[in-house]
């Protein structure tokens, strides 16, 4: 549940990027729109390596539990300095600077809750059911972006006109986030340290080592984080946060219907995560990502080709959804494969790390880019690019151990 806060905090803003980026950058074009607002969506991801280092450490000294709380309350933080920002139009550059700067805070909280979460639901799992609870570590990332579209398709239907989503309504949003944080207080208390954790503390390291330190005497492990998140992160986020965009402003369709489009095809994506986590804990998480790069590689442009050839929104749902099955092959079991080859002294920092700088460049960048090739006239070129991330990850996957055989957590204690 805290995990789901912090996402919705996070998702809030792509969500609702296609009203709120005239209130901040006042330009006729809308595609300039995007991308400005797209850019400050990447540069909150810079904030994430530092989030990773920070969280990641904290987390390995003094407990996952912590960490968490911290973390969610600077997301929430940040989600009300948005919520309260006057519009371009009241106090000028200032206004798109203390956006910058709210989500420069959120991406230092969701750069350190990846590593810690991931540590945490892996260490709390037995060896035969790791790779089903730890594919909910991305059930609760797609599930805030869920709710933010949710809310999104609520006011849309029910509650506000168009004008008044685009004048004001697109800060509703930010303030639930922010008045969320309140429940963890009540969550606080059903939160236990793992025993993963208290092991790793007994071992006999050099505690007064940094954790930076005794995470670089890992390469190999620091290698498979950044070569499975590499693929991965820009197919996540080319069809999740970007093809709202997308819709809107490649193949026409109005706001309401691109916002349930992508609210209907993040449901069923959210559900086969513990599917194939389930699966993995059965035949091994390598086959399931070879089976990501294999089709990503070959299916990638077909299915972005169809869905700009589709004739009907239903047609158009049907084939994000298959985009979205292939990326859950990777999404589904990226955390525990990433948990599984560090050690639990250093593990919220070696997941969190890696992945964060991998996200920050490749992830957080992939709907600039997009736009950007669409900006400058060649659209289809962004997928080609998406396709050759995904092959260098493929070439990865086929050369790596299959970690739910050869691991570091099956020596450690449960729970």
């Amino acid at each position: 549940m805290i995990n789901l806060i912090e996402w919705y905090d996070w998702y809030a803003y792509s969500s609702f990027a296609i009203y709120f980026s005239p209130a901040f950058f006042p330009e006729d074009d809308f595609t300039v729109q995007l991308l400005k607002v797209a850019g400050i969506f990447a540069l909150g991801f810079l904030m994430r390596p530092v989030g990773g280092l920070l969280f990641g450490s904290m987390g390995d000294r003094i407990g996952r539990k912590k960490s968490m709380l911290v973390s969610v309350w600077l997301m929430s933080l940040g989600s009300l300095l948005i919520a309260f920002t006057p519009a371009y139009h009241t106090i000028g550059i200032f206004a798109p600077m203390i956006l910058l700067l709210a989500r420069m805070m959120q991406g230092l909280s969701v750069g350190g809750e990846v590593g810690i979460s991931t540590a945490y639901l892996t260490e709390m799992a037995t060896p035969r059911t790791r790779g089903f609870y730890a594919s909910f570590q991305y059930v609760t990332l797609i599930g805030g972006q869920i709710l933010t579209l949710g809310l999104l398709i609520l006011l849309q239907k029910y509650f506000l006109t168009e004008n008044q989503l685009h004048i004001w309504g697109w800060r509703i949003p930010f303030v639930i986030g922010a008045i969320l944080t309140f429940v963890t207080l009540h969550l606080r208390k059903d939160l236990h340290e793992t025993r993963a954790y208290q092991f790793g503390l007994q071992k006999k390291i050099d505690h007064k080592m940094s954790k930076w330190r005794q995470m670089l005497q890992h390469p190999r492990a620091i290698l498979i984080v950044v070569g499975l998140t590499f693929g991965g992160t820009i197919a996540f986020y080319t069809f999740t946060t970007y093809m709202q965009k997308y819709l809107v402003n490649t193949m026409g369709i109005s706001k309401s219907d691109s916002t349930w489009i992508s609210f209907i095809t993040l449901i069923v994506y959210a559900a086969w995560h513990p599917v194939f986590g389930a699966l993995s804990d059965r035949i091994g998480r390598k086959p399931l990502l070879i089976g990501f790069g294999i089709l990503g590689v070959t299916c990638t442009i077909p299915l972005v080709n169809a869905i700009k050839g589709a004739s009907t929104q239903l047609e158009i749902t049907f084939l994000i959804i298959l985009c979205l099955t292939i990326v859950s092959l990777y999404s589904s079991m990226g955390a525990v494969v990433k948990a599984e080859v560090f050690p639990a002294e250093v593990r919220a920092i070696g997941v969190g790390l890696p992945h964060a700088l991998t996200v920050a460049i490749f992830g957080g960048s992939a709907e600039y880019v997009a736009l950007l090739f669409k900006n400058k006239g060649y659209e289809d070129g962004f997928y080609w690019y998406v396709t050759a991330a995904i092959f260098i990850s493929l070439l990865m996957f086929l050369f790596m151990d299959d970690t739910l055989k050869k691991n570091k957590i099956d020596a450690e204690p449960d729970g």
